[in-house]
C-alpha cells in the first residue's frame, strides 16, 4: 500500500509499506549503522521514534530471535530505501517485512533516505506522521499533535523486580529505564548477579536488597522525563558506588547537579569516535540517543569527549565511586572497542 511520511516542516515522501499498515506518528531520526537493524528495531532507546536507516539496502541477513535486545519491537516505524526479501543467512528465521508485521511496526520503504536524512541533519529531528493513502491535511495536523513522547521510559522499564544470575559474585542493582540485553549480558559475563528493578524504584527499596553497586541502564526519551529516578540516585550517592550507561549516564548528571541538552539530530549509530581524555585513546562506539549531560558541577570531572562535535560523553566524581559513559559499550550492535569499560566500572566502583 502506499503511504506518505510527512514531516513537521511539510516535507513529504512517499513510499510502500512493508510489515504493519497502521497510521502513526513519531519522531523522525537517522542512525548510520550499515547492519544491526535487528538490534534497531528491538533497541528499548528508540521507543517512540520513526527511524531512518542511511544504509540503503536493509534486511539481506534476515531475523534471528536470538538477537533481540528486547522482548518486543520498541520503535514507531522502520524507514528505509529497499528492503530484502530475500535474505541469506545460515542464522536467519524469518524476512524483515514479516518481523514487522508479528511485531505490528510500520515499515516504509522506496524513499530518498539520503534527502530525507539530509533534512533532519539541516533541520534537526522532528516530528512525522506515516499515512496510509493521501491524507488531508487537518488529519495530519491532528495525528502529528498528539505525539507524547513524556511516558516512554516507563513503557520499557521491567514490570517487577526480578532476579538474574543469582550465583553471581558481585551483586548489581540494575535499574531498568528501557534496557538492552546487552547490557544485562555483558555484566552477566562477568560474574554479577543483577536484581533488576523498575525505573520508577525508590532508593529504600534498591538499598534494601543490599547491593554492592547500582547500575542505571540506557533508555529512551529525555532524562527529565524520568519519573522520580534522578531523585532516587540523589538518595544513593555517597551511600554505595553507582554507575551507567546513555539514559543512565543522564540521570547520573543531573543527580549529580550537571544539566542535560537536547542535540540537534542526536548521535545514533555504530560509527561514532570518542576520546578517552585520559589516555588520549579514540575508540569507536555504538551510539542511540538525543540528550547530553553538560555543565558539569566543579566536582565532577569529563572522562570522555565525541571527537565530531566536543560533547560530553562520559563522566567520573573526583571523590566517590560515580561513573558513567553516553555510549554503549556493549555494542550490539556495533564496535566492540569499549567492551572493557565494563571490566574498569567493577574495578574502580
Amino acid at each position: 500500500m502506499k503511504a506518505q511520511l510527512i514531516l513537521e516542516n511539510g516535507a513529504r515522501f512517499v513510499g510502500d509499506t512493508f510489515g504493519a499498515e497502521k497510521n502513526i506518528v513519531g519522531e523522525v531520526v537517522f542512525t548510520t549503522g550499515m547492519t544491526g537493524y535487528q538490534e534497531t528495531i528491538t533497541d528499548p532507546s528508540f521507543a517512540g521514534q520513526i527511524v531512518t536507516m542511511t544504509f540503503p539496502l536493509i534486511g539481506n541477513y534476515g531475523i534471528n530471535l536470538e538477537d533481540m535486545e528486547a522482548n518486543r519491537a520498541n520503535l514507531k516505524a522502520l524507514v528505509v530505501r529497499e528492503k530484502c526479501d530475500f535474505p541469506s543467512n545460515f542464522r536467519n528465521e524469518m524476512n524483515l517485512a514479516d518481523f514487522l508485521a508479528q511485531q505490528g511496526v510500520v515499515g516504509l520503504e522506496g524513499i530518498d533516505t539520503r534527502a530525507l536524512t539530509k533534512i533532519i541533519r539541516d533541520v534537526g529531528a522532528m516530528k512525522g506522521v506515516i499515512m496510509m493513502g493521501e491524507p488531508r491535511d487537518e488529519d495530519v495536523k491532528i495525528l502529528m499533535d498528539s505525539l507524547d513522547n513524556s511516558r516512554v521510559i516507563m513503557s520499557t522499564t521491567a514490570d517487577g523486580i526480578y532476579t538474574v544470575n543469582e550465583k553471581g559474585s558481585r551483586h548489581a542493582a540494575f535499574i531498568d529505564m528501557g534496557a538492552k540485553q546487552g547490557i544485562v549480558r555483558d555484566l552477566v559475563k562477568r560474574d554479577c548477579k543483577l536484581t533488576v528493578f523498575p525505573a520508577d524504584t525508590d532508593a529504600e527499596k534498591i538499598m534494601s536488597v543490599k547491593p554492592d553497586l547500582v547500575f542505571l541502564s540506557n533508555g529512551p526519551g529525555n532524562p527529565l522525563d524520568a519519573p522520580g529516578t534522578v531523585e532516587t540516585v540523589k538518595k544513593l550517592i555517597g551511600k554505595i558506588p553507582i554507575c551507567g550507561i546513555c539514559m543512565g549516564h543522564q540521570i547520573i548528571g543531573l543527580a549529580l547537579g550537571a544539566k542535560t541538552k537536547k542535540l540537534k539530530f542526536g548521535h545514533h549509530g555504530g560509527n561514532h569516535p570518542v576520546k578517552d581524555l585520559k589516555t588520549g585513546n579514540v575508540f569507536i562506539t555504538s551510539q542511540n540517543h538525543n540528550y547530553i549531560v553538560s555543565d558539569l558541577p566543579d566536582d565532577v570531572e569529563e572522562t570522555f569527549v565525541n571527537v565530531n562535535d566536543g560533547t560530553c560523553e562520559g563522566i567520573s566524581h573526583k571523590t566517590l565511586p560515580i561513573m558513567s559513559v553516553q555510549f554503549h559499550p556493549e555494542a550490539s550492535p556495533g564496535p566492540l572497542d569499549t567492551g572493557w569499560l565494563f571490566d574498569r566500572f567493577l574495578k574502580e566502583i
